[in-house]
């Protein structure tokens, strides 16, 4: 008995098209794929969670103090004269932040591992590289997914099935977060 299903690629696409859907699952919420796909991506998807919830509050707020630019009513940086050159003005900032613990940033970087960067572009501008944002999955897991299912031991996904594919007559099904 295999361990895992092959799904007829290489090994390395077989990765790529599981971290890809993996992604676009905790990303999107649901995915529509075939039932053999699913229940592969649900077992990694699965382990994700179960690590977000078990490290979901290991951190600590530390207090930290940053030098900023000061900025005029255009957004631009104020520049001042000093000694013949003109220098940028810095006004400290104090600010408070999440440190994360040694578990929680191992967790961090095996979930960064196996997830894709997603860039969120505003539908206005679809295919235009203006006002394009990084979406910081790790900390959609930890901050918003993780605490959902803080009181339920494993369960978080749910396939239901929506019928055979025109194509190829593959058994498709929805991925979806319960």
């Amino acid at each position: 008995m295999a361990k895992y299903r092959k799904l007829g690629r290489t090994s390395s696409q077989r990765k790529a098209l599981l971290r890809n859907q993996v992604t676009a699952l905790l990303h999107n919420g649901k995915i529509i794929t075939t039932e053999a796909k699913a229940k592969e991506v649900r077992k990694i998807a699965e382990g994700l969670i179960a690590m977000a919830v078990k490290e979901k509050d290991n951190f600590e707020m530390v207090k930290v103090s940053a030098k900023v630019p000061l900025k005029d009513k255009d957004g631009k940086r104020v520049k001042e004269v000093v000694d013949g050159k003109k220098v940028t003005k810095f006004d400290i900032v104090e600010k408070e932040i999440k440190k994360d613990l040694p578990s929680r940033l191992h967790a961090r970087r095996q979930m960064l591992r196996v997830l894709y960067p997603v860039k969120e572009v505003p539908s206005s501008n679809a295919g235009k590289k203006k006002n394009t944002k990084q979406v910081d999955l790790v900390a959609k897991l930890f901050d918003e997914i993780a605490p959902k299912y803080v009181n339920r031991n494993g369960g978080y996904t749910r396939i239901i099935k929506i019928g055979q594919r025109k194509g190829d007559g593959a058994l498709e099904v929805v991925l979806e977060l319960v």
